[in-house]
């Protein structure tokens, strides 16, 4: 069990932090494994699951981790088949049906909330679990953009089965590819036919959070590409564009990381607080939050509401 100090104004609240809790899950070939992050103190908590992109782990996106967990919130992460802890190859049969598990796995964090939680000690006691919001980076967006209501469209057009998950109250979409067919580059549609999504039933409250110049070689379009979540989804209540940023945003993936292109401290605290007073206000912890951004749009960020 970790304990960390985060700063936030003059204050230092203490967070937990405990890895990996391992869930069984025979179906994927190996265990699933879950970071748990927490306030020390505090009670009503409610609960961010926080999808990573595409190589990542549980151990990525401490920025945003970090100040999610000092403003109240419970965080739990998993590491998905694609991670480069688990160097999976694309000869393993696994491999093309890494969307599919993705899904798998965050429903079954949602399924062991108590289990997970029960991992730190009074933890519990002191967590609202009705209070569920989902947020992800990338192809972790997609992942999660399922739960709030989003499909993927079938190579012959069809839309694909719902996922949409009614425990979920929220979800914040990070740089979330848009849509496929002809708006995939050559290499996207060969490698990822599933990147295809429908946002049309996509009707749960949601942040879409998009860099300005993020330019993305897995489409034709450029960065508008990455604010179809929000133009095409009944759900989405405002699209947050971060100025200047490409496709992490700053740096929200991790501290001091050399794959970095457009580093600023400036934009990831953007990120940080549209995604906390939105979700502070939609999880009804503070009503005014969410209308105090939108009045005052923190440096380096534009709010459009829906």
């Amino acid at each position: 069990m970790e304990l960390r100090s985060v700063s936030r104004g003059n204050i230092m609240p203490q967070t937990i932090s405990v890895k990996p809790v391992r869930l069984p899950a025979p179906e994927r070939g190996t265990d699933l494994e879950v970071r748990v992050t927490a306030p020390a103190t505090g009670s009503g908590l409610p609960v961010i699951l926080m999808a990573h992109g595409f190589g990542g782990s549980m151990t990525s996106y401490d920025p945003l981790v970090d100040h999610w967990a000092a403003a109240g919130f419970v965080v739990v992460q998993p590491t998905f088949l694609d991670s480069a802890t688990l160097a999976i190859t694309p000869d393993d049969p696994r491999h093309g049906e890494i969307w599919r598990f993705r899904v798998r796995d965050v429903t079954q964090v949602i399924d062991s909330l108590d289990r997970l939680l029960a991992a730190i000690p009074g933890l519990p006691e002191r967590v609202d679990v009705r209070n569920l919001a989902v947020v992800g980076h990338s192809w972790g967006g997609q992942t999660v953009g399922m739960l709030l209501g989003a499909r993927v469209i079938a190579d012959d057009r069809t839309v694909g089965a719902s996922h949409t998950d009614p425990r979920v109250r929220a979800g914040v979409l990070l740089a979330t590819t848009g849509t496929g067919g002809e708006d995939l580059a050559p290499f996207a549609r060969e490698h990822f036919p599933f990147m295809s999504p429908d946002f049309g039933q996509l009707t749960t409250p949601t942040l879409v959070v998009a860099g300005e110049s993020d330019d993305s070689p897995l489409s034709t379009r450029g960065p508008d590409w990455f604010t179809d979540a929000h133009r095409l989804s009944p759900g989405s209540r405002a699209l947050v564009t971060v100025l200047g940023g490409e496709h992490y945003l700053g740096g929200i993936h991790g501290y001091n990381r050399t794959d970095t292109t457009d580093e600023s401290p400036q934009r990831v605290e953007a990120v940080r607080l549209t995604s906390t007073a939105f979700l502070r206000t939609t999880l009804g912890q503070d009503a005014d939050a969410w209308a105090a951004a939108v009045a005052a749009p923190p440096v380096g960020s534009r709010i459009d509401e829906a």
